[in-house]
């Protein structure tokens, strides 16, 4: 898919190409960026001091298009909602581009805001190949091995799809306790539990309420 340089939310798991290729179309435009990178300069989740940095840079005035850019493999609820109103009136020639790697990483208030382009190399694109409707321990093994090093951003897109597919199924019994179960599992994800763990209660929990 070809990305063209436009205020919008770019799901990706390849953040620096993108950028080359955004940079590659700029003309008189201004580029802005804001990361939040660890010592070893690996990019970490986007936290409130983030927001706050992109709300003051958004308020110098400048003569050209200026596009803010955040790059983040997760936002935080609270970098979100301070961000919000900022996205929906953007200052005078100031334009937002969000790069991160999976849609859960966003609320629905900051989706809704904005255009999503799903890149084909992003966990939303790629295919779900754990056969539900015939779950069995042995293939919720098989699974969990083939997944048991995916990031938290990586397990909260399987953990949505495992959730649809269950209920469109209509294979399992899926009591409020269990439906609550999926949202709790992402909510763990968000403070650090770890992805193999979670993806494992979940699916232990799912092959308990199919029925016969």
């Amino acid at each position: 898919m070809e990305i063209k340089l436009s205020s919008g939310i770019i799901i990706t798991q390849q953040s620096n190409m993108i950028i080359e290729k955004l940079e590659s179309q700029r003309t008189t435009e201004l580029f802005t960026f804001i990361e939040n990178r660890d010592d070893k300069g690996k990019i970490k989740e986007f936290l409130v001091e983030q927001a706050q940095e992109a709300i003051d840079k958004a308020y110098i005035a400048s003569e050209n298009l200026n596009y803010i850019i955040l790059t983040a493999p997760r936002f935080s609820e609270i970098a979100q909602n301070r961000l919000l109103k900022l996205l929906e009136e953007p200052p005078r020639n100031k334009a937002f581009i969000l790069i991160t790697e999976s849609k859960s990483a966003l609320l629905n208030t900051i989706l809704s805001r904005m255009p999503v382009t799903i890149l084909h190399d992003s966990e939303e694109a790629k295919a779900f190949s754990l056969d539900l409707e015939n779950l069995s321990l042995a293939k919720v093994y098989a699974f969990i091995q083939e997944n048991n090093r995916i990031s938290a951003v990586e397990c909260k897109v399987l953990i949505e799809k495992i959730s649809l597919g269950a209920m469109k199924s209509g294979k399992f019994r899926l009591d409020k306790t269990t439906l609550e179960m999926f949202s709790n599992a992402i909510k763990a994800l968000e403070v650090g539990s770890p992805s193999s763990f979670i993806l494992s209660g979940v699916l232990l929990k799912l092959l308990s309420v199919k029925k016969s």
